[in-house]
């Protein structure tokens, strides 16, 4: 069985973990931090919300991101900011249409989340609202890659991926 939880990202002068925005996530742990006061914080729960993205932005008055992990196979990836609003995909889409399929709904990988291409180009403008210029292309990479059962099988390691990407946390 792989990781099922939560990973947040933000950027905040007080650490994330006593936000407003977050207080339904007792028991979270900072897992690090890089220059302009970003924030990595890992809520190791396959249950329950750990917050709403769009009022951690607005009360950080920064673009957050949560990354939800799914027994290491997928990620479900939420971004907002505070001006260019809020956004959903997922990382490993082949793993997470499998988990969707399960599903009595009907619905698919497309009805659920923005195509990568559609992402990539949110991720761009989510990341220049962080004040960080970065490349469609690197980040398409990671949002049409699929772990590697031999050498990184590990979804969460592509949602640290497209942290580096985005310039916030590198890895």
């Amino acid at each position: 069985m792989g990781y099922w939880g939560y990973f947040v990202v933000g950027r905040s002068e007080r650490p994330l973990a006593e936000l407003d925005a977050l207080a339904g996530a007792e028991g979270m742990v900072r897992r690090g931090t890089a220059s302009g006061g970003w924030q990595l914080w890992e809520y190791p729960n396959g249950e329950g919300e750990v917050g709403n993205m769009n009022v951690l932005a607005r009360e950080t008055g920064a673009p957050a991101l949560f990354g939800y992990v799914m027994d290491s196979d997928c990620v479900v990836v939420e971004a907002a900011a505070p001006r260019s609003g809020a956004w959903t995909t997922c990382l490993a889409r082949a793993a997470m249409a499998g988990y969707l399929a399960d599903g009595r709904d009907g619905l698919t990988v497309e009805d659920y989340f923005l195509q990568p291409g559609d992402a990539a180009v949110r991720a761009v403008a989510w990341a220049a609202e962080a004040g960080h210029e970065v490349a469609e292309e690197p980040l398409l990479e990671v949002l049409t890659a699929d772990p590697d059962p031999d050498t990184d099988p590990l979804a969460e390691n592509l949602f640290f991926r497209l942290l580096d990407r985005l310039g916030v946390v590198p890895l």
